[in-house]
């Protein structure tokens, strides 16, 4: 949705209802009246800058879309977008690769809000062995990369679970951002075939996961991990915003123990 079309009051309503939210009960929140928050959404009431951004937090709009919020009602964006590479961020920057080199030897990335690979460790580096150049070629994508029947998907022996997962999370990325490039890739990336092989999602011993784990094949090795997904608290910048950082956790001793003499 553009700014220049959508009224600041539209967009409101569109969150409010988005989040499952009555003006009542998001008055009470913002310390408002059901009334104002109705004379805001129908264009009756200009909100006040403060009024836009107390009302953006307690619907919990993403911080790029909380400058739209501000542009729509006619105050300067809030937010800085830096660049990743911008000499401001160089703090930022080495932290990150701090984080991922001390992960090694598992597999640990940082990408941004359409999946794009920002930075990733050695971990990540030896499951991308032997993928097509044009897979690899920047902007390197997690998701292209995962689910493209040239990519990883063949070497994932639960393909079609870890496919499944995968999916419906960029579903809830969508839901809650309504991002256009976001629906784009989800579009491409769910459009792949997916050929399934005898014996997909069968380990090769039966193993009690704590969580869905990525089975993945690698120089004739099974290798089993689970994911977690960190980002960043309160950010003040749509870029930091919009960063994840995804490690790999070893899922069993096996995967453990290939790692490390890999490391070694």
């Amino acid at each position: 949705m553009t700014t220049t079309t959508t009224s600041v009051g539209a967009l409101l309503r569109s969150w409010r209802e988005r989040r499952g939210i009555s003006q009542l009960e998001l008055a009470g929140r913002a310390d408002s009246s059901s009334r104002h928050i109705s004379f805001i959404e129908t264009g009756r009431s200009r909100p006040s800058e403060e009024m836009v951004l107390r009302l953006a937090d307690h619907l919990d709009v993403p911080v790029r879309e909380r400058n739209a919020l501000l542009l729509a009602a006619g105050y300067a964006p809030h937010y800085a977008q830096t660049p990743l590479d911008d000499p401001t961020m160089e703090t930022l920057r080495e932290g990150l690769e701090r984080l991922l080199t001390g992960y090694e030897p598992y597999p640990a990335l940082v990408v941004d809000a359409t999946y794009h690979v920002v930075a990733a460790n050695r971990g990540i580096a030896m499951l991308l062995e032997g993928l097509p150049a044009h897979l690899l070629a920047p902007p390197l994508n997690a998701m292209r990369i995962t689910l493209h029947p040239e990519g990883l998907a063949p070497r994932i022996r639960n393909l079609k679970e870890w496919r499944g997962h995968l999916l419906a999370q960029m579903e809830r990325q969508i839901a809650l951002d309504r991002s256009v490039p976001l629906r784009t890739l989800y579009e491409e990336v769910s459009a792949y075939p997916v050929a399934e092989r005898p014996g997909d999602g069968e380990p090769e011993e039966p193993v009690a996961y704590v969580a869905l784990p990525l089975v993945i094949e690698h120089d004739g090795q099974l290798l089993s991990f689970v994911s977690s997904i960190a980002t960043f608290n309160t950010p003040m910048d749509v870029t930091v915003a919009e960063l994840a950082i995804e490690t790999f956790l070893p899922a069993d001793p096996a995967t453990v123990k290939y790692l490390r003499s890999l490391g070694s």
